[in-house]
């Protein structure tokens, strides 16, 4: 049974692996190709004006898309962003584990948000979008099971926002998880199918 039409080609605008591969288990066919922009000086500019965590995501996620949509004028492009909030700060990936450390010693025994965006653009207009916001609630572990963990981890912690991975080792850091799994990975995807299906391109 094919559930995907041959037009228009999906292309993902991530080199995110966990993107791809929700993608994939859904069995949707696309092209996945990494976005260079440079996020830390977006970031600055829409804080500083003032922007939401969720308007950033969303700008993040089309300049991402356009990047890819200048060579791929008839796909439908997908591009995401996630933000992690607690409080009234904003997280990037640490940069090394030492910063991983300082991330999770600030998150742990409280709740963040993941503000995940997710658009679509086709022939150079934004079609469509969807920010969702999981919770995750990090349970007050002490600094024995810290160490253990990054040990454990490694270099990993670097490459998520947040120091961890749901999907792996991370996932013993929580008390309580809130939210789509797919948002909490990076990709709202239920969302994205069901607009998929409104625009034909799935059944």
């Amino acid at each position: 049974m094919r559930l995907q039409a041959e037009s228009p080609h999906l292309v993902l605008a991530s080199a995110s692996a966990s993107r791809r591969a929700l993608l994939e288990h859904a069995g949707l066919r696309f092209s996945a190709h990494a976005a260079a922009v440079d996020e830390a000086t977006a970031k600055q500019a829409a804080r500083a004006s003032g922007a939401s965590a969720a308007g950033v995501a969303l700008l993040l996620a089309e300049m991402k898309a356009r990047r890819i949509a200048r060579g791929e004028s008839d796909a439908l492009v997908i591009g995401c962003d996630q933000m992690l909030v607690c409080g009234e700060q904003w997280f990037d990936k640490p940069s090394d584990q030492a910063e991983a450390r300082a991330h999770l010693c600030a998150l742990r025994g409280r709740t963040h948000e993941l503000v995940t965006a997710v658009l679509c653009l086709r022939g150079g207009q934004r079609i469509w979008h969807h920010v969702a916001r999981p919770r995750l609630t990090m349970r007050d572990f002490g600094d024995a099971f810290l160490d253990a963990y990054l040990e454990a981890e490694g270099e990993a912690v670097t490459t998520t926002v947040g120091a961890y991975r749901l999907e792996g080792l991370g996932v013993h850091l929580f008390d309580a998880v809130e939210g789509e799994y797919a948002a909490i990975l990076g990709l709202p995807l239920l969302p994205l199918l069901g607009f998929l299906r409104q625009h034909g391109v799935l059944l």
